[in-house]
């Protein structure tokens, strides 16, 4: 399993108690699958996320991405393993206003200390792969919200992550583009082999993904096989 959650509880404080964001989470996500997540506001998507991407360290239960168990990592072998495996795709795009689509995602291999060189090219075969070859040369404000979003996902996989973390990607899009994006990271997710995890509340089209699973009150309470 790429990614594996084992009997993960996260508590945050909330006055003199603690409040309980995930119950015992255990969740394994294969390589080349797409497991959605579903769950009404405040069931602990969110936080299942962060657990994922080494954003927030649970109280208990094990954390693997990619054969790495992420409990004894310090601070800069997290930021690293971030970098290096896991690819985030957030709810917003958060496009830099300056830069051209290609430069968006060349960006991320500068921060990975990637040669700048080959950058370019992986570059441009990343917007090719999202159908976005003829806009590489577009600012965000030339690109439609749904083009936008294919750049957030072309930028996640820059640097070839082993993991896929995807937050309401479609939250911001019509029912159309919604379904293409969600097609598209079915197909990425197969050809790239990644182990992807998207958080949703658009509960259309997960017919197509290989796994679901309900979130409520911090626990997973029913789940799909892949």
């Amino acid at each position: 399993m790429t990614l594996t959650l084992t009997d993960v509880t996260l508590t945050y404080p909330d006055g003199d108690t603690r409040l309980t964001a995930l119950d015992r989470v255990s969740l394994d996500v294969p390589a080349g699958t797409l497991t959605a997540v579903v769950g009404p506001s405040g069931s602990g998507k969110s936080s299942l996320l962060a657990v994922a991407a080494t954003l927030v360290t649970p109280d208990r239960g094990r954390v693997v991405v990619a054969g790495t168990e992420t409990g004894g990592l310090g601070r800069s072998e997290q930021a690293a393993l971030r970098r290096d495996r896991i690819g985030i795709v957030f709810q917003q795009p958060n496009l830099l206003p300056s830069l051209t689509a290609v430069e968006q995602l060349q960006v991320m291999a500068h921060l990975a200390g990637r040669p700048v060189r080959g950058a370019r090219g992986r570059a441009l075969e990343l917007l090719d792969a999202v159908g976005l070859a003829d806009t590489a040369d577009r600012r965000p404000h030339q690109l439609s919200g749904g083009q936008r979003q294919r750049i957030n996902i072309a930028r996640a996989l820059m640097n070839e992550p082993a993991v896929l973390l995807v937050d309401e990607p479609t939250s911001a899009l019509d029912h159309e583009r919604g379904a293409a994006v969600l097609e598209l990271l079915l197909r990425l997710t197969r050809e790239r082999s990644t182990a992807t995890v998207m958080v949703t509340h658009d509960r259309a089209h997960l017919e197509r993904v290989d796994g679901t699973v309900t979130m409520e009150d911090g626990r997973l309470t029913a789940a799909a096989p892949v």
